[in-house]
């Protein structure tokens, strides 16, 4: 009766090790629909032209580089400045003052997926250019972070914008 009771215990200890390692196995991993990775993913996936999602996703994570024109470094321009080509066959000017003065000024609310948008971090002059996606998302090179989709609603953005439109 001993030996009956060991083997019991044994097979209890059997099936609830078996539970536990189950239950762990069926857990489901989900991301919030509304983190910022989350919008972002989705702005993405909203994309018209597949190409561009393509290019984006290409770049993404692409250190930034000041005059890079490269996977090895890019700056913003850079990076509109091939985007721009490669995707829509314009040409811009290099540098994002200049760019700015190559486009036909638009209201953000009326923004399209490919036209440009232009802060300045440090005083009156553009300095900064992105690309517009959809839905307050918009491509950049971050000097920090890279290409990435970036949040337009976000007030350090808001407070620098200064243009925004489509290419002449």
């Amino acid at each position: 009766m001993n030996k009956n009771l060991s083997n019991n215990t044994y097979l209890f200890y059997l099936i609830a090790i078996l539970l536990c390692l189950s239950s762990c196995g069926a857990r489901k991993y989900t991301v919030k629909s509304d983190t910022k990775a989350a919008k972002a993913a989705d702005a993405m996936s909203a994309l018209k032209s597949k190409q561009l999602y393509r290019f984006i996703t290409d770049w993404t994570g692409v250190k930034y580089r000041f005059g890079g024109m490269d996977k090895s470094g890019i700056d913003c321009s850079g990076f509109v400045y091939l985007l721009e080509k490669e995707i829509y066959g314009k040409t811009l000017p290099r540098i994002s003052r200049d760019q700015a003065n190559a486009i036909r000024t638009k209201n953000l609310a009326n923004l399209n997926e490919g036209d440009l948008i232009f802060f300045s971090f440090g005083g009156k002059d553009v300095d900064h250019v992105g690309v517009y996606l959809n839905d307050g998302f918009f491509v950049h090179a971050s000097t920090t972070r890279g290409v990435i989709v970036d949040d337009l609603t976000l007030p350090a953005y808001q407070k620098v914008m200064v243009k925004s439109g489509s290419i002449n």
